[in-house]
């Protein structure tokens, strides 16, 4: 009965995993083929060597450098770049090497952000194109798809302050549903060209890249598009575990090859006839089965929007990462699930990348042009990945990982390579969009150390002196004070203000210090009963993907305020970058309205500060 018990655990799991990891790249066969056909002549040759390099692909930029080599680089079970940054970070020295990891990190950071702008666009889009294959509904205008589109885009996004949480179950029964649906029609469609499993054998790859030189090379631009999303294996690994990932990609992966095989097989019984303007997939589904057609469209809708979603949630972890590591300023954030850590909503990161993906969409109008910019966040991404995957097994001196992590390096280099051939077409969109996040991380960091140059912090054994002085007076307030200060042996100008020049102190004066780890997860309390009289600290350590809840932890430590002191900065700067770092600091929550402390207790000391 037990071991019933667990197989259904292991079964529900693996249906979560279909829901929410492999959205994006389940979705990838409703376009790839579609797009890299466009301006590929559609012989058998050239069909079964593009097959073999997307088989290929999917093996080594996701199977090994996701399933295999990045699930087994994890902190405290937690994936994704930030992570590997982390790792990275912790077995380097102090120097050059630092900073390179850190600009390496911080970039592959933007990059995934402007990859959560162009999946839900390309996806939902390409999805709305497929009603042209409706009969009676051939003439349906581009304008008349793009508003659609831009409708299903706003519904998606409006309802995200609701939570995921209560519809995420259907997720997972969709995309089995889904996959399920790509395997078999792509199945009955390699029954009149069985030849394209000849795509298994990497030669016939190799061959294609020969024959067709400098154009052969540029198809990997396009070939990439089956792999995106592979990111999101190892970035969701923290919320599902390794195994459920691991087995789920099983199912995935075979459902995916049986239909780009399928696709290509059909593009090979089309001969001549093949139109490079219209939809693979979509095409040869209605062929297999017309009257299945509008059933499988629905289906599709439904798989683009839940790959929207997982990349929307994507989004919001990235930025809520980068708000606790403080690469980013701190934002209003929502906790849409009692339960589940992940299910987080930011308001202001909702509604800027909705106008984004509806600008995209504007601009770009087709799936097709949209493919044209595509992918290169993907694979700078993945670049990024591997370089700290590569370097980390070669620190830890693991020979035949780092002999593996090498190739998919190489491979991932020739993929980099090709996407630069895009930026013309509209691939520099993916820069603009990255540049945004990036430009911010640059500010607020740059901002936030020259605040702490300024900053004219007092050492505790300093600030003891006078404290006891002034504490011995009796003159002390009734009840508990806190005040937050960035560590326990450091006071903060605002203290010093509060408490030496104007005198207010309290009977029970707590320091409260929040430090970020660099754990994603767990939480530490520490508290130091007399360090004078009057006078104690508590100090939290908690990992960067934790939900803080201060007032929570402060119960829990039998500590119970009347009242919070908190600094209020007053920048006063001189350069104009550190001008756009003081206006965004102006007008977003400062720390103590971003963990929600109960607001009558709360009193705010300015201190003015020159940068």
């Amino acid at each position: 009965m037990a071991h019933k018990k667990s197989e259904q655990t292991s079964f529900s799991e693996v249906l979560k995993a279909m829901g929410l990891v492999f959205g994006d790249i389940g979705t990838s066969p409703i376009y790839t083929l579609s797009v890299i056909f466009l301006f590929t002549a559609p012989t058998p040759e050239n069909v079964i060597g593009i097959l073999s390099l997307m088989f290929w692909t999917l093996i080594i930029l996701v199977t090994l450098e996701y399933t295999f080599l990045a699930m087994n680089l994890d902190s405290k079970g937690e994936g994704g770049i930030v992570v590997l940054k982390e790792i990275l970070h912790s077995n380097l020295k102090k120097g050059k090497s630092i900073a390179f990891v850190t600009f390496m990190g911080y970039l592959g950071v933007s990059l995934l952000m402007g990859d959560g702008i162009i999946t839900p666009a390309i996806s939902i889009l390409s999805a709305v194109e497929g009603l042209q294959l409706i009969p009676g509904m051939g003439a349906i205008s581009v304008d008349t798809i793009v508003m659609i589109t831009i409708v299903i885009t706003i519904m998606l996004f409006a309802i995200q302050s609701k939570g995921t949480d209560k519809v995420a179950s259907s997720f997972g029964p969709i995309m089995v549903l889904w996959f399920s649906s790509l395997f078999v029609t792509g199945f009955f469609s390699t029954i009149n060209n069985p030849s394209v499993f000849f795509s298994l054998s990497p030669h016939h790859g190799l061959q294609f890249l020969m024959n067709n030189g400098l154009a052969g090379f540029i198809v990997l631009s396009e070939v990439i598009l089956c792999a995106t999303g592979g990111e999101a294996l190892y970035a969701d690994m923290g919320h599902l575990g390794k195994k459920p990932i691991r087995k789920a990609w099983i199912f995935v992966f075979i459902g995916l090859v049986m239909n780009y095989f399928g696709q290509g097989s059909f593009i090979i019984s089309q001969g001549e006839n093949h139109n490079p303007n219209s939809n693979v997939l979509f095409s040869m589904v209605k062929a297999q089965a017309e009257f299945l057609y509008v059933p499988f469209l629905i289906l599709t809708l439904l798989a683009t929007v839940i790959a929207s979603q997982a990349l929307i949630s994507a989004v919001f972890s990235l930025v809520y990462q980068g708000i606790r590591t403080h690469i980013f300023p701190l934002t209003k954030v929502n906790y849409t699930s009692s339960h589940l850590k992940s299910q987080i909503y930011i308001n202001s990161v909702n509604w800027l990348l909705l106008l984004a993906v509806i600008m995209v969409i504007l601009i770009f109008k087709k799936s097709h042009n949209l493919a044209a910019a595509y992918g290169f966040a993907v694979t700078a991404t993945m670049a990024v990945s591997t370089v700290f995957i590569l370097w980390i097994y070669a620190k830890r001196k693991s020979k035949y990982k780092v002999i593996i992590a090498s190739i998919v390096f190489i491979v991932n280099l020739a993929f980099l390579i090709a996407v630069f051939t895009k930026i013309p077409h509209g691939g520099f969109w993916s820069i603009i969009i990255a540049a945004v996040p990036f430009i911010i991380i640059f500010i607020w960091t740059k901002g936030n150390k020259a605040i702490y140059r300024s900053f004219r912090s007092l050492p505790i054994d300093t600030y003891l002196v006078s404290y006891e002085q002034i504490y011995s007076s009796g003159k002390q307030l009734p009840g508990t004070a806190l005040f937050f200060t960035k560590s326990l042996d450091m006071i903060p100008p605002y203290m010093v203000h509060c408490t030496i020049r104007g005198g207010i102190l309290y009977e029970n004066n707590v320091l409260v210090s929040v430090v970020t780890t660099d754990s994603p997860r767990g939480i530490h309390k520490l508290y130091v009963p007399d360090i004078a009289e009057g006078l104690s600290g508590f100090e939290i350590q908690i990992g960067y993907m934790e939900r803080l809840d201060v007032p929570k932890l402060l119960k829990e430590t039998d500590i119970d305020p009347k009242v919070m002191f908190y600094g209020v900065d007053d920048i006063k700067a001189k350069k104009f970058y550190l001008k756009i770092f003081s206006f965004i600091k102006r007008i977003t929550p400062n720390f103590v309205q971003f963990i929600e402390l109960p607001y009558h207790k709360l009193h705010g000391v300015i201190t003015r500060i020159e940068i």
